[in-house]
């Protein structure tokens, strides 16, 4: 049970920020192929040169509302992605198939953030201060599926409550339009 409330944790993370929580479950593990056979033929300084620009990208970027708009494309496209792979990378020796993990992170990661998606362009954009608390809110999480995964998950369901209650506005708001 605490592996699936690290991986809900991780993968909310990574419905957030991309890069940011893969940086730090690297930093966290040292290893920066994250577990993955595929990057272990990739060289680690490779993988944390392309983490560390990503992090930057994302963490200077999110405060501009021109780059909030390519920035939100590119979550959405690879969130899922990253959400499996943080839920396969913070879950290592648990007693459930790897994949099981995998597909609950890449759900969990996809639907957060569809509903994030929505509300930035229901708002056309999010201010400053989101952003900020979207940032300190992926490092926590992150920092919480590997330290302390039960706060963590429980931080995941109550995000999952929220956006789940949330789209009923954002599905009358469409309507309006």
């Amino acid at each position: 049970m605490l592996e699936l409330l690290a991986a809900l944790s991780a993968a909310a993370a990574a419905s957030m920020r991309i890069a940011v929580p893969l940086l730090i479950v690297a930093v966290l593990h040292d290893d920066f192929s994250l577990g993955l056979p595929l990057l272990t033929y990739i060289p680690s300084v490779a993988i944390a040169s392309l983490l560390i620009s990503g992090s930057l990208i994302e963490l200077v970027g999110s405060k501009q509302r021109l780059s909030q708009r390519l920035l939100q494309l590119v979550q959405l496209l690879f969130s899922p992605f990253v959400g499996a792979i943080l839920a396969v990378s913070v879950t290592t020796g648990a007693s459930l198939p790897n994949w099981l993990f995998g597909a609950v992170g890449a759900l969990l990661a996809f639907v957060l953030q569809l509903v994030q998606a929505g509300w930035f362009y229901h708002l056309r954009g999010f201010p400053l201060w989101v952003a900020f608390l979207q940032d300190a809110l992926c490092i926590l999480l992150i920092f919480l599926a590997v330290n302390a995964p039960q706060v963590g998950g429980l931080i995941a369901l109550i995000s999952l409550l929220i956006a789940v209650r949330s789209m009923r506005n954002l599905h009358r708001w469409y309507k309006q339009q």
